[in-house]
């Protein structure tokens, strides 16, 4: 079969629909796997971490404003959360669920599991409550409060969260649709320790790495796109389009903030280049170059070490 285009025939092969299918399906699968194998015990100095909406074709009946779209997401929620570490711009962990507790504490042990067990940053987050229960969840452990009287029973021990977490908020109060104010919370630890950690990088407590991640999120994943035709079908198929922009973002896509001047020497060896490009896992040391998609496609993943047996 052939079609004209612009004055050239294009031939077109044939394809069961049913191959195709898989292979979008078996992709992801890859993908995901590709990720688990390189994101592992990272040292990373401070964690951003938000949620934001994606309109699926299972709650938007036609062409409807965002706000409408809210609203029925209110009912039938569909949130992309995403955590990312702002220094190498590295996302650590996508998941796609309901605005809940649960799943900010899903995020935040996916964020665990990729993290050294030494690993302390500071996490950094809008006003949403649950991040808060969720971060006391994972880093918190069993205190005896001390008695305020000289007898009596002893109270009762208390979950408290570890000395070493650090946590601080960015609230963003909201009148008719628009910021009004914008309030930075200390919530765990203390304000020195935390505007030490953000001088260092000139910083000072925000969420504006995360929320320009947000805005590639939407560029590249139309299922989340603010005004788009096309959308997923279901919530599997949001998955696999962040499974795909996450390894994609990580090692494909090279970040002009990553990059780095190269020896004058090496100017006349690069074809006049003065910047090496880099992407986020070649900034956080987990890969020496650049990969194409068709590289990580066709690389084979080993299997992930068994622990021994005692």
């Amino acid at each position: 079969m052939r079609i004209r285009e612009k004055g050239h025939t294009l031939p077109i092969f044939e394809a069961d629909p049913n191959t195709v299918l898989g292979w979008l399906v078996e992709a992801p699968e890859h993908l995901e796997a590709f990720s688990h194998y390189f994101l592992h015990d990272l040292h990373v100095e401070q964690v951003q971490m938000d949620e934001l909406f994606a309109l699926l074709s299972a709650v938007k009946d036609g062409k409807v404003s965002e706000s409408q779209a809210i609203k029925r997401l209110a009912r039938s929620p569909h949130w992309v959360w995403v955590a990312m570490d702002p220094v190498c711009k590295l996302i650590l962990a996508v998941d796609v669920g309901e605005r809940t507790l649960a799943m900010a504490q899903r995020l935040i042990h996916q964020v665990t599991q990729v993290l050294a067990l030494d690993c302390a940053p500071l996490f950094l987050t809008d006003g949403f409550r649950a991040y808060r229960t969720a971060l006391v969840t994972h880093d918190g452990q069993w205190m005896q409060p001390e008695c305020g009287q000289a007898q009596g029973p002893q109270p009762k021990p208390r979950w408290m969260p570890l000395p070493g977490l650090l946590y601080a908020q960015v609230v963003q109060s909201y009148r008719r649709r628009r910021i009004v104010g914008v309030t930075h919370r200390v919530v765990f630890g203390t304000g020195e320790v935390i505007k030490l950690i953000l001088a260092k990088r000139g910083w000072k407590i925000n969420t504006s790495f995360v929320e320009r991640l947000n805005l590639d999120v939407r560029q590249h994943v139309a299922a989340i796109g603010r005004r788009v035709n096309t959308l997923c079908k279901h919530e599997a198929g949001l998955r696999q389009q962040l499974a795909l922009f996450q390894v994609y973002h990580n090692f494909v896509l090279p970040h002009a903030s990553l990059r780095l001047p190269l020896p004058e020497p090496m100017h006349w060896m690069e074809s006049g280049k003065r910047w090496r490009q880099r992407t986020p896992a070649m900034a956080a040391g987990l890969t020496d170059h650049m990969w194409s998609l068709r590289e990580v496609l066709m690389f084979r993943v080993p299997p992930w070490p068994q622990p021994l047996a005692d």
